[in-house]
């Protein structure tokens, strides 16, 4: 008789790992922009589009994946789809102009996916009750440092390379992706729980979830916790360097002080699972984003944003975010039943469809204030919190 796989202190610290490398490729190359559209010979608004093909894949191969998973079951999946995201970005080195570069980017997108819709789904299938919370709280963590570590270390790689070597680098990544999930992920969904396979019952499966009102109302607080810590990420170069004239040391202080708190916030969580309900856990994250949001709309509107004010709010606002995700993405999950891959890949499509209103909205105002972060920050912090008190009202039993 096989031993039923378990979430050991390995497996899961690979799922981490794994969920990670998506977001961290999103970021990673930013500072790159300029050299590639040099070498390329190509316009500005053809290289930001390597990162829009990307992004759009993000969300369209977690709902293809998702659901694939529940269907398959979770191994074949994660390891057909990191060979190829591992394969792209091989070749993506090579990229001989910026149509290749863009297309690699998109199917870099869709593969790379799966180790972030895949490793949730199978840390619920493996956990329940306060050790699902603990495992969703670790890979949050991980998720949620991508985006804040990724640009300075790309930037660092760039002082001793171009930016090929910043691409080759993702791809030595990816393949250790690949390994590692062939080597130590097992399959964590039985044969005899997989759903049919077919269009027709992944969208069933979607319609189901999205007919749940507490999935539902879970998925939007997960994902505006989600975009109002992708709208400080993608502002914060700009206000920090260009509106409040913080050297570049300072700056990358405040990026260290954000990736602090999203450790902590999570490290805490892990720890107090079992003891403080999660839905409390996430309402307090979505205060703590609040109250962020407050302040820097306040500071921002009355010209008092200081060097000092904008790294609390960094704190304070991604250590919230992480109480939101971690919290909200578990008890969503712990509904969702035989369904967990397509619960899944709806979680990451709503963070994916919020996160990337951000960049364009806070850019909307110009190059002269804060306050378009600011307001898009408490905007999202609001409706997540509304959201948050809610639910906990009406599973107060």
């Amino acid at each position: 008789m096989t031993t039923p796989p378990q979430l050991t202190r390995g497996l899961l610290a690979v799922l981490s790992f794994l969920a990670a490398v998506g977001p961290f490729a999103t970021d990673m190359y930013l500072a790159s922009f300029t050299e590639i559209a040099r070498d390329l010979g190509a316009p500005a608004s053809s290289v930001q589009l390597t990162l829009t093909a990307f992004l759009i894949g993000m969300g369209i191969g977690q709902l293809l994946l998702g659901p694939l998973s529940d269907q398959c079951g979770r191994r074949p999946v994660l390891v057909i789809a990191l060979a190829v995201f591992a394969a792209s970005s091989i070749a993506m080195v090579f990229a001989p102009n910026i149509a290749v570069f863009v297309a690699l980017r998109a199917v870099q997108g869709i593969s790379g996916s799966a180790g972030v819709v895949v490793s949730r789904a199978i840390a619920v299938d493996l956990s329940e009750g306060a050790a699902a919370i603990r495992a969703i709280s670790l890979i949050a963590m991980f998720v949620g440092l991508g985006p804040l570590l990724a640009p300075p270390v790309g930037g660092a790689i760039l002082t001793v390379g171009d930016w090929r070597a910043v691409l080759a680098t993702l791809a030595a990544i990816a393949v250790a992706m690949f390994a590692l999930a062939a080597i130590f992920v097992p399959e964590s969904l039985p044969r005899e729980a997989r759903g049919n396979s077919g269009l027709r019952t992944a969208l069933s499966n979607f319609g189901t979830l999205l007919g749940n009102g507490r999935f539902l109302l879970l998925m939007c607080v997960f994902g505006l916790g989600f975009g109002g810590m992708m709208s400080y990420i993608s502002a914060s170069p700009f206000v920090g360097q260009v509106v409040l004239g913080m050297p570049p040391f300072l700056y990358s202080l405040a990026f260290a002080t954000g990736a602090a708190a999203m450790i902590l916030s999570n490290m805490l969580n892990a720890r107090l699972a079992g003891r403080v309900p999660p839905q409390r856990m996430m309402l307090i994250g979505s205060l703590l984003s609040l109250a962020s949001g407050i302040t820097l709309t306040a500071a921002s509107a009355s010209g008092g944003l200081s060097h000092a004010l904008f790294i609390v709010c960094a704190f304070v606002l991604t250590g919230g975010t992480g109480l939101i995700m971690s919290n909200s993405s578990a008890i969503a999950l712990s509904l969702a039943d035989e369904a967990r891959g397509s619960g899944s890949a709806l979680l990451g499509a709503s963070q994916f469809a919020v996160g990337g209103l951000a960049s364009p909205l806070v850019g909307a105002w110009g190059e002269h204030t804060a306050l378009p972060m600011s307001l898009f920050v408490l905007a999202t912090a609001v409706l997540a919190c509304a959201g948050a008190l809610r639910y906990v009202l009406r599973n107060r039993g």
